[in-house]
């Protein structure tokens, strides 16, 4: 029997996790028992996105599922403040200890992926499941990132009724889900816009976009590695995989049949799936 899906007032905790040099608080809901892994979403998105993932892990795991700072509910850093793929691994990570989850498992999507990954280079993770992780680009992927950092920030200058207007428009709609579901037909994607409130001026999202186009991941990460890739991902393209075992030697490659940059939204038992094999791998290494 899946377990319930967290609510605002079930087990969510707000505050009391605040982030560093008074950014404000970072908003989380925790469920389950046992076993400690966390769960980070990508830019632009929130932690209900984990929450069809957190029903199939809940029975085993305590989670852990913040929304990151500037998105969903949590703060955004104030205007000058560092803001980057490194100060969000510092929340997260300071975030856990205060929480008294020492090396947990994290696994992430795109953004949440590239964190996951940078906090397991840190020695801070048990293991990390990513899911199409940020960092592994072609040159071309980039640019396109940049081109998306320039559009954006020029959205911003737009206003918001008509920014909201024409991302409802159908072509727009048609557009979201061909870029971020697997199955664009699937009527679970039939409602899908991008949401064009992330793009005011000066917003977490334009802050960050172009942090993002020029990052890349290059360390190495002595715990267990799971690298899931959506064969149908047009947002980062598979292309990534290979990239991404070539700088993780170690890391087992999946391909996941039929989704696409979020497979969170597309199968969520294959995703759960993913994260609970990573786990068990790391726990039985751990155990000898």
């Amino acid at each position: 029997m899946s377990a319930p899906v967290p609510t605002r007032r079930r087990r969510r905790r707000r505050g009391s996790a605040p982030a560093p040099e008074g950014r404000g608080a970072v908003v989380y809901d925790l469920a389950g028992s046992g076993t400690p892994v966390v769960l980070l979403h990508g830019l632009g998105h929130r932690r209900q996105t984990w929450y069809p993932v957190m029903r199939e892990l809940a029975g085993a795991h305590r989670l852990l599922a913040p929304d990151l700072p500037g998105f969903g509910a949590s703060d955004a850093p104030p205007p000058g403040a560092r803001y980057d793929v490194a100060s969000l691994a510092d929340t997260v990570q300071r975030m856990c200890s205060e929480l008294g989850l020492e090396r947990p498992h994290l696994a992430g999507n795109s953004l949440g992926g590239a964190l996951a990954l940078e906090l397991g280079a840190r020695g801070f993770a048990a293991s990390v499941t990513a899911f199409s992780p940020a960092g592994f680009a072609p040159a071309a992927t980039h640019a396109g990132l940049r081109l998306l950092a320039a559009g954006a920030r020029a959205a911003g200058r737009v206003p918001e009724p008509v920014r909201v207007a024409a991302a409802t428009s159908p072509p727009a709609r048609a557009i979201a889900r061909r870029v971020l579901r697997g199955d664009p037909a699937s009527p679970a994607a039939a409602h899908l816009a991008f949401d064009a409130t992330l793009v005011g001026a000066d917003s977490p999202f334009v802050r960050l976009v172009p942090r993002i186009a020029s990052y890349r991941f290059a360390s190495p990460v002595p715990c267990p590695v799971t690298i899931a890739w959506g064969d149908r991902d047009r947002l980062l393209p598979p292309s990534g995989a290979p990239r991404a075992l070539r700088r993780i030697p170690h890391a087992r490659l999946v391909t996941l049949l039929g989704c696409g940059h979020i497979p969170m939204a597309d199968a969520p038992h294959l995703v759960a799936a993913e994260i609970a094999r990573t786990v068990s791998t790391a726990e039985h290494l751990a155990a000898g």
